[in-house]
C-alpha cells in the first residue's frame, strides 16, 4: 500500500507531509504550532499574495535573476490561485508566527509544488522549483505580507465603498420621498422645533457621503508599497531594477494603476500607520452607522407606545413568546457589526504600537482584524440597505400629530411676542396638553390670520424673514 505521506526536510529536520498536499514542511509545522482559532486566510488576501508572487517572478525574470522556465511556471501557478484554485491549501491559522512568515511560506510552498507539477515533477522535488530560492526570490515576509495586505485592503475597500454609495443614494431617495412630511424635531430627546422627515434622512445621506470621503482618503495611503524592502528595508538580495519592475508588474496584475513605491522602504515595513489610519476611518464610519441605526430603532419604536413615526419592513417574527411582535432586527444587526469594528480598531492600534526597531511583527493580527472589519461592514451595510432602509414607510399622520403637540413650536413665537411670553405659552402647553396653536388663539395672543401665517408648519422648517411687533 502506497504511503499517504511524503518526507520533506527544512533547517529543523525532516517531517512527513500529506502526499497530495500542495503545501510543504513549513506549513505542516505551522499547522501543528498554531491550532488557535480555526480561521484561515481570507480569499482576498490569498489572491493578493499570489499577485505579489506573480509580480516578483515577472520582475526577477526581467532582471535575468530567475530562470525563465521556472519563472513562467511560477507565474502560471500563481495565476491559478488568483483565479480561485487551490485556496483550500491555505491552512495556517490567522494567529500565527510574527510578521506572517507562516503564511508567506504557505504560499511559497503551494506555488512551488504546483510549478513543479507543471514542469513534469512530483510535489516535494524542490530541485525543480524551490519555495525559498525561486518563489521567494528578492523577497522577505517583511515586505511581501504588508504588500499583500495593502492590495487586499484596496480590493475590499472598493467593494465596501460600492455598498456605502448605495446606502447614501437610498437615504437621499428617502429624503426626497419624505420631504413634505412635517414632524417634531427633538434635541436632548425633548420636544424641539418642527423639521421635515426628509431633512432628517438628507442629513443621514450627507453623513455617509462624508464618511466615504474620509475612508477613500485613508485607503489611498495603502497604494504606497514597501515591496523590495526585503528583510530590513535595505533591499538586500534584490537587483537594482527589481523594485521598479515589481511595482510595474503589480499595477498590471491588480489593475490599480496608481500604486507607487514607498519613499522610505524601512518606514514602510516598520510602521503600520497606514493600516491604523484606515481602521480609524472605519471606526468613524461605524460610529455614524450606529447613530443612524439607533435613530431608525427609535423613530420606529412602538407601534402603540413609542414614536412610531416610521415603519421598518417586517423581515421576521420578533419574539418567541409575544405574538405579533416585530423587532428592528436589521438595525440591531448593523449595531452589532459596528461594535465589532470598533473592537477590531483597538486591536489594530495595540498591534501597531507593538512594533520594534526595523519591523512590526504583529501584522497577522492587524491583517485579520482589518479584513474582518471591511467584510462585515460591507455585508451589514448591504443587508441593512436592502432589507430595511429601502422599505421604510413614513407614518404621515403620526408625524403631523407629534409636530402639532410639540412645545418646541413656541420657539417660532419669539420674534413676535418675545422669549418670556413664548416660554409661558410652552409651559402651559406642557401642563394642560393643549397645543401651542390652541393656547395663542384662546388667549388672543395672535389672531387667526397671524396663527395661520406664523404657525405654518412647512414655513417653520426653513429660514424666513420675521418682523417683531
Amino acid at each position: 500500500m502506497a504511503s499517504n505521506y511524503r518526507t520533506e526536510r527544512d533547517p529543523l529536520g525532516e517531517k512527513d507531509v500529506p502526499i497530495n498536499a500542495y503545501y510543504g514542511i513549513q506549513t505542516s509545522r505551522a499547522i501543528e504550532n498554531f491550532p488557535i482559532s480555526g480561521i484561515t486566510p481570507k480569499r482576498e488576501f490569498i489572491t493578493a499574495t499570489a499577485m505579489v508572487k506573480k509580480a516578483a517572478a515577472i520582475a526577477n525574470m526581467a532582471t535575468g535573476s530567475l530562470n525563465k522556465k521556472i519563472g513562467r511556471a511560477i507565474v502560471n501557478a500563481a495565476d491559478e490561485i488568483i483565479r480561485g484554485k487551490l485556496h483550500n491549501e491555505f491552512v495556517v491559522d490567522v494567529y500565527q508566527a510574527g510578521a506572517g512568515t507562516s503564511h508567506n511560506m504557505n504560499i511559497n510552498e503551494v506555488i512551488a509544488n504546483r510549478a513543479i507539477e507543471m514542469l513534469g515533477g512530483k510535489k516535494g522535488n524542490y530541485r525543480i522549483a524551490h519555495p525559498n530560492d525561486h518563489v521567494n526570490m528578492s523577497q522577505s515576509t517583511n515586505d511581501t505580507v504588508p504588500t499583500g495586505m495593502r492590495i487586499a485592503s484596496l480590493f475590499m475597500t472598493h467593494e465596501l465603498f460600492a455598498e456605502l454609495r448605495l446606502l447614501e443614494n437610498t437615504l437621499t431617495a428617502k429624503a426626497k420621498e419624505f420631504d413634505g412630511i412635517i414632524k417634531s424635531g427633538r434635541t436632548h430627546l425633548q420636544d424641539a422645533v418642527p423639521i421635515r422627515l426628509g431633512q432628517e434622512f438628507r442629513a443621514y445621506g450627507k453623513t455617509i457621503a462624508k464618511a466615504i470621503k474620509r475612508n477613500e482618503d485613508a485607503a489611498d495611503d495603502l497604494k504606497e508599497l514597501g515591496i523590495g524592502a526585503t528583510a530590513a528595508g535595505t533591499g538586500i538580495n534584490t537587483h537594482p531594477a527589481y523594485r521598479k519592475n515589481v511595482i510595474k508588474a503589480l499595477k498590471d496584475i491588480t489593475g490599480i494603476k496608481d500604486l507607487r513605491p514607498a519613499y522610505d522602504m524601512l518606514e514602510a515595513i516598520n510602521s503600520m500607520a497606514d493600516f491604523v489610519n484606515l481602521s480609524s476611518a472605519l471606526r468613524g464610519l461605524a460610529i455614524e452607522l450606529i447613530r443612524i441605526a439607533n435613530d431608525m430603532r427609535l423613530l420606529s419604536s412602538g407601534p402603540r407606545t413609542g414614536f412610531a413615526e416610521i415603519t421598518l419592513p417586517p423581515v421576521q417574527p420578533g419574539s418567541s413568546i409575544m405574538p405579533g411582535k416585530v423587532n428592528p432586527v436589521m438595525a440591531e444587526m448593523l449595531n452589532m457589526a459596528c461594535f465589532q469594528v470598533m473592537g477590531n480598531d483597538l486591536t489594530i492600534a495595540m498591534a501597531a504600537q507593538a512594533g520594534q526597531l526595523e519591523l512590526n511583527v504583529m501584522t497577522p493580527v492587524i491583517n485579520y482584524n482589518l479584513f474582518q472589519s471591511l467584510e462585515i461592514l460591507k455585508n451589514s451595510v448591504k443587508a441593512f440597505t436592502d432589507r430595511c432602509l429601502k422599505g421604510i414607510k413614513a407614518n404621515k399622520t403620526r408625524c403631523r400629530e407629534m409636530a402639532e403637540k410639540s412645545a418646541g413650536i413656541a420657539t417660532v413665537l419669539n420674534p413676535f411676542i418675545g422669549y418670556q411670553a413664548a416660554a409661558s405659552v410652552a409651559k402651559e402647553s406642557v401642563a394642560t396638553g393643549k397645543t401651542i396653536r390652541e393656547i395663542v388663539f384662546e388667549k388672543g395672543i395672535l389672531c387667526s390670520k397671524e396663527i395661520e401665517k406664523i404657525l405654518d408648519p412647512m414655513a417653520m422648517t426653513r429660514p424666513r424673514v420675521v418682523r417683531k411687533k
